[in-house]
């Protein structure tokens, strides 16, 4: 068997404790033995939402030698609060121990550059591989197979029982709602995300009259006892009255006939889209990508295509889907559609005189719109990097993480401020910014009912009404930055290595021309005076312009492997993918070079 590099595991430490274990509290020396694959998330992000999910297969089948670690790193403020994690780790069946490290302490540690990153240690306590972004679980299982034998034989190998207990279930009618549609009766329809299912309620609120879901993920059409979902979130009225259902897990968009109480598929696979991957055609053969909400626009159902930063389009009369604004690079970018930036648009409102598309961008707590022309612009929101509460000039305001919106009758919008646990109203005609509301749940939706608004709060698990002020409320301002240590880098030419390494029995695929690609960009763009742009290559050599000393570069890297065997003639194929956000500070003491791994182990290091 091939040497394989091995570095010594550093211990595990979180000031908000471990979930998931019986409050038993958990150290390395404690998991010797087993496999221990460690999943550096945040909630926010719907990469890690991606990992998570790939996981599933595998912590199943090694459940015996294998203890995935979910150690959440957060990036918002809220997601720093013990509870939010505690709610995250429900709302998304998070099935292992969770180590929840508010400080970043043991991402530092571990070198962590991206969310998510999964680091893989053997059952001596040694590092011997790193993934950042998704599409790795084909090679981990490979790598766990490999160690299972070896460490098997070596006598180091112990099989049992893992640490996860789970949580006592909690009787509510809903569990971490995502959205609602107000139906023609005054009643309400309700995505019961975490329950897989809708849930149809009376006008009041609270009185449940029937579901559509088994309860159990899945991508089954039929009836409402027949049916089933996987995290369903987004819905919007089609033209023929049935009702589009953005369900996420499944990347799938389904449609519910509330007559008849079908449901049935509109688009999506069941596959999630890979670059690569078809951006148009025939919507039943079309991969999509975490689709979280649906709206109709411009005589089109459009959809938040969260897992690609993109959003796509679907047309009811030739039965197709294509990418209508968006290039999949993620970031807060305006301009004609096709090369827009986004970063997990996940709430979607057309506005009253339809002239707009209303879109919440999540990751860079931003309010965006698309015009009838496809032009994308924003009217709140800096990047990725600033998030706070603060109202005022549109220019200096700012969300926090922003799920929901609402179009309203006088042309403004409300915003569903979802990690403020606020309401917000951007006025288009004064360009500014109001709270109508505080004190709310992580709000992710809001419809208007006679004047009021009832809110979708999903971590108190129901929908509240709220009567619209006749004066705004008055929140302190709190302005946040993403609070990462900057790497230290040298001034003039910043050698940039992304390390990849194929998984056992595969190699890179060369069938049809490179690869790889790497995407390399910076904030201010003045800091790369050379570098900057697209190519095929995994490393470059980027030069830093004189007189900027810190800055964020951003890397987009991929690679796709298949299996090495001559006989086969359709080798199975695995597409790895990440993008990074690093901040810098360049100084005289600084690294000349900056390794990235994006799957194995950086053997300069």
């Amino acid at each position: 068997m091939a040497t394989r590099a091995r570095v010594r595991a550093p211990e595990l430490v979180g000031k908000g404790g471990w979930l998931n274990t019986g409050d038993k509290q958990y150290t390395l020396a404690d998991l010797r033995g087993r496999i221990v694959i460690l999943d550096f998330w945040t909630f926010c992000c719907v990469n890690c939402l991606h990992v998570l999910d790939e996981l599933r297969e595998l912590e199943e089948k090694h459940r015996d030698t294998v203890v995935i670690i979910g150690v959440h790193s957060p990036k918002f403020v809220h997601e720093a609060e013990h509870q939010a994690v505690v709610d995250a780790v429900e709302r998304y069946e998070v099935h292992h121990p969770v180590l929840d490290d508010p400080e970043l302490a043991t991402w530092k540690q571990y070198a962590v550059r991206a969310w998510p990153t999964l680091v893989v240690i053997d059952p001596e306590g040694y590092v011997v591989a790193q993934h950042a972004g998704e599409g790795h679980a084909h090679a981990i299982e490979k790598l766990v197979e490999e160690l299972e034998a070896e460490h098997a034989a070596k006598g180091t190998l112990r099989r049992g029982d893992g640490p996860y207990v789970a949580p006592e279930p909690v009787a509510t009618h809903l569990r971490f709602p995502g959205k609602a549609l107000l139906l023609p009766d005054g009643g309400f329809l309700v995505s019961d995300t975490t329950r897989h299912r809708l849930v149809e309620i009376d006008p009041d609120g609270e009185t449940v009259r029937r579901h559509f879901g088994t309860g159990d993920r899945g991508l089954v059409d039929g009836g409402p006892d027949e049916v089933r979902f996987s995290e369903p979130q987004g819905l919007a009225v089609l033209p023929d009255g049935r009702i589009a259902v953005a369900d996420t897990v499944n990347h799938a968009v389904r449609a519910l006939d509330l007559t008849t109480g079908v449901t049935t598929t509109l688009a999506g696979t069941g596959r999630q889209w890979w670059q690569g991957s078809p951006t148009t055609g025939p919507a039943r053969e079309v991969d999509l990508s975490s689709p979280w909400d649906v709206a109709w626009f411009a005589d089109r159902l459009w959809i938040a295509m969260a897992g690609v930063h993109q959003l796509w389009s679907y047309d009811p009369g030739s039965g197709t889907v294509r990418v209508a604004a968006g290039t999949t690079n993620e970031g807060l970018v305006d301009g004609p559609g096709d090369e827009a930036w986004f970063a997990q648009p996940s709430g979607l409102a057309a506005s009253v005189d339809g002239e707009r598309l209303w879109v919440a961008d999540s990751e860079t707590s931003a309010l965006r719109y698309v015009d009838r022309d496809g032009g994308v612009h924003t009217a709140v929101g800096t990047g990725l990097f600033d998030f706070g509460h603060r109202d005022g000039a549109a220019g200096q305001a700012l969300f926090q993480h922003p799920l929901g919106v609402t179009a309203l009758p006088d042309g403004s919008v409300a915003v569903s401020d979802t990690y403020n646990h606020a309401l917000r109203r951007y006025d288009p005609a004064a360009d500014e910014v109001t709270t109508l509301a505080t004190d709310l749940r992580e709000p992710s939706d809001a419809v208007l009912v006679e004047g009021d608004l009832v809110v979708v709060e999903s971590a108190r698990h129901r929908l509240t009404r709220l009567r619209l002020p006749e004066e705004a409320v008055r929140v302190a301002d709190q302005a946040h930055r993403t609070q990462r240590a900057a790497t230290e880098i040298a001034p003039g030419t910043l050698r940039l290595d992304v390390v990849f390494q194929a998984p056992a029995g595969q190699k890179l695929d060369t069938r049809y021309g490179p690869s790889t690609r790497l995407l390399v960009s910076s904030t201010p763009p003045e800091l790369l005076a050379e570098g900057a742009g697209p190519g095929t290559d995994l490393f470059r050599d980027l030069v830093l312009a004189d007189g900027i000393t810190e800055g964020v570069l951003h890397v987009s890297a991929m690679a796709a492997s298949c299996d090495d065997d001559p006989e086969n003639e359709y080798p199975a194929c695995h597409v790895h993918q990440q993008d990074w956000g690093v901040p810098v500070r360049v100084g005289a003491q600084g690294t000349p070079r900056l390794p990235l791994v994006l799957a194995g182990m950086d053997e300069q290091a």
